[in-house]
């Protein structure tokens, strides 16, 4: 059954809800059309697979395009996103080459039809190269942190940045000085989507012993994709330092993404210095496992999300939700969903995660008084309706370019 807005009444408020079709009404004469690099995998796609169908419920005929590239152009915008995150990265002329020959190939082949186009990250960033023929609000939502990039990757996309209308980043310690406005919208997560909504008991059990689980030891959960920089190897040091002084149980569990070919790579590793110890469970999840990693989180004790640079982190919040107390890096937008010491704790090193895992694990009622305090912050800052507001927001601040105050309503 598909999910409608009134359905989310019945955990943010009546109010809330009629706020957003009060909002709405301004916009909906507008088209918004988002663009990124890939349908399945990753937080951005999870986000639009449940923005733009509510987007439509409120009158705004919002659109999804995908672009479209071989291995070799994956491969660079990969390179380009370790880069932008500051890691050491060769670029050569002829991935720059590549790239520009990629994006003049979804110039011609991409109907630019949005009233306001929304490009997603640096993969689909030369797409602004239309505007000088087609016109249009342009915004580039940029959702990985470019505070310390490399400066031959930043320099190559910044001339292409800089001709959008507006940027948007998860926080402002991710941002650029741009010529352009920009914004902060955090990402979201649904309360009601498979990965979130509530299960009941038999179904989490259920999904424990499909993937050899022991629900009666203590389960530390980290649920990512596999990329050195959610270090995964990090997080299996930190379990071996726990699993000296709690028998305990690790789970690293996520699935691939098409625009991520190293993953396959980042997986070898991860099964390789796993091999020894049964008690480390390692799963690569199919497409639309949304129903067990919720299951999987729902039956851990701890969950850990030690990245070491961070987009935003979607994960954290989708734990919190499910009331797990969260043990994650201190890095990028993790800092603004753990706030250290009261939804979880923030760390530096594997002996830290291991430190406060087994702080955790010794003190029950901390890890409840975290998991409420943790839904909580979520259910104030994190969840898709805001997120709704947010866009609808922007919308209309790209009508009102030079002001600073926009009334809204009449007196």
């Amino acid at each position: 059954m598909a999910i409608r807005l009134q359905d989310y009444e019945q955990i943010v408020g009546r109010e809330e809800i009629a706020e957003l079709s009060a909002f709405a009404e301004r916009v909906r004469n507008k088209r918004l059309q988002n663009i990124n690099s890939t349908a399945v995998g990753g937080g951005v796609a999870e986000i639009l697979t449940r923005l733009v169908p509510l987007l439509g419920e409120l009158g705004i005929e919002a659109t999804w395009d995908v672009i479209k590239g071989d291995q070799a152009f994956f491969n660079i915008t990969k390179a380009f996103h370790n880069a932008l995150h500051g890691h050491p990265e060769e670029i050569t002329r002829e991935m720059l080459d590549h790239f520009q020959a990629n994006t003049e190939a979804n110039l011609g082949s991409l109907d630019l039809n949005g009233d306001v186009i929304v490009v997603h990250d640096p993969q689909p960033a030369g797409l602004i190269l239309k505007k000088k023929e087609i016109g249009r609000r342009w915004i580039w939502r940029c959702h990985i942190d470019v505070s310390s990039p490399n400066p031959e990757v930043w320099n190559f996309l910044r001339p292409l940045v800089d001709q959008y209308d507006a940027s948007v980043f998860s926080m402002p310690d991710f941002a650029r000085d741009l010529a352009i406005p920009q914004y902060m919208v955090p990402p979201s997560i649904d309360p009601l989507s498979d990965k979130n909504k509530p299960l009941s008991q038999d179904t989490i059990q259920d999904v424990l012993d499909k993937y050899e689980l022991d629900s009666t030891r203590p389960i530390l959960t980290q649920i990512s994709r596999f990329d050195r920089l959610k270090d995964p190897l990090g997080v299996i040091a930190a379990y071996r330092l726990v699993k000296r002084n709690y028998d305990c149980q690790l789970l690293l569990a996520g699935g691939g993404a098409p625009d991520d070919p190293e993953g396959e790579v980042v997986l070898r590793e991860v099964q390789e210095a796993a091999a020894s110890d049964p008690d480390i469970h390692v799963c690569l999840l199919p497409p639309f496992s949304d129903l067990e990693i919720n299951a999987l989180v729902r039956g851990s004790t701890v969950v850990m999300q030690k990245s070491i640079k961070e987009g935003f982190g979607l994960t954290v919040s989708e734990a919190l939700w499910k009331k797990k107390p969260v043990v994650g890096g201190r890095v990028g937008g993790i800092k603004l969903q753990i706030l250290n010491g009261v939804t979880g704790f923030l760390v530096h090193s594997p002996e830290g995660a291991a430190r406060r895992t087994m702080q955790l694990l010794a003190n029950p009622g901390l890890r409840q008084t975290m998991g409420e305090n943790g839904h909580l912050h979520v259910k104030q800052n994190f969840l898709l309706t805001r997120h709704l507001k947010d866009y609808l927001f922007l919308m209309l601040s790209l009508d009102h370019p030079d002001e600073d105050i926009v009334q809204f309503y009449q007196a």
